[in-house]
């Protein structure tokens, strides 16, 4: 990992920051790219020993699948979480889910091959028949196990659900408005899209989420912010910059 990550441990004086950061799906270069803008944004609002603003990164889920380089990102995210002296904080996606649900039981859960799974299983170095399917599942799961550094399965194990701050609610897919935290179901919080997209009643704090894209640009709305922006496609992988009532944005399109 090869961000260099400034001190921002200082007085709260200023605004506190959130960097909410979409999707990544196995596109390291991307990641990388899009830290250091991050990094050069926290040093413009005063980061630094005896700076101002505190900053906080908040992943919101999709670490794995589809991009080259799963194994990677979850490198990277490990150093992240133990090395950054910015605050982190890591949230499951669906694909981290299924990707667990496939190493735990893989012949009913072999869709995860079909589904971004292959390009998982390539980063860490498995073989991968052209057309795999639940005959392939045992020895695919137990060739991945065999790769699969410990820290990595630790990492995917310990992910949260959702994060709640004093403005927003940040959780990978959505949630069912009006319903308290407490009573969210996981696969709600990991998977909806009908019943949230929808929504367009305000809750009582913007929700921010990642899971789904329409495109290059995050989607905007008064109670919600979608930052994935389909970066395994597209190339542009964006974060929501939250600061007090502003929203702004940066990516690797910037």
């Amino acid at each position: 990992m090869t961000v260099a990550l400034a001190d921002t441990r200082g007085d709260r004086g200023a605004e506190d920051v959130v960097y909410a950061i979409g999707d990544i799906h196995g596109c390291y270069s991307q990641m990388v790219a899009l830290l250091d803008r991050i990094v050069a944004d926290v040093g413009r609002e005063g980061g630094g020993p005896g700076g101002g603003a505190r900053a906080t990164l908040v992943f919101l889920g999709d670490y794995v699948d589809r991009g080259p380089a799963s194994a990677e990102v979850l490198t990277g995210l490990i150093w992240m979480s133990r090395h950054s002296p910015l605050s982190t904080i890591f949230l499951k996606g669906n694909h981290e889910q299924v990707m667990l649900d496939f190493i735990r039981d893989p012949v009913p859960h072999a869709q995860w091959l079909r589904f971004g799974g292959e390009a998982t299983l390539r980063s860490y170095g498995v073989d991968v028949p052209d057309e795999p399917g639940a005959a392939d599942a045992v020895r695919l799961r137990d060739d991945l196990v065999d790769r699969l550094p410990a820290s990595h399965l630790e990492f995917l194990r310990r992910l949260e659900l959702f994060h709640e701050d004093d403005r927003h609610i940040f959780v990978h897919a959505g949630i069912r408005v009006g319903v308290p935290m407490a009573k969210q179901h996981a696969e709600d919080l990991l998977w909806i899209r009908e019943g949230f997209l929808e929504e367009r009643r305000p809750g009582r704090k913007r929700v921010v989420h990642g899971h789904t894209w329409l495109g290059d640009k995050p989607m905007v709305l008064p109670h919600r912010i979608g930052v994935d922006t389909g970066t395994y496609e597209t190339g542009v992988l964006t974060a929501a910059k939250l600061q007090g009532d502003t929203v702004d944005f940066l990516s690797t399109a910037d």
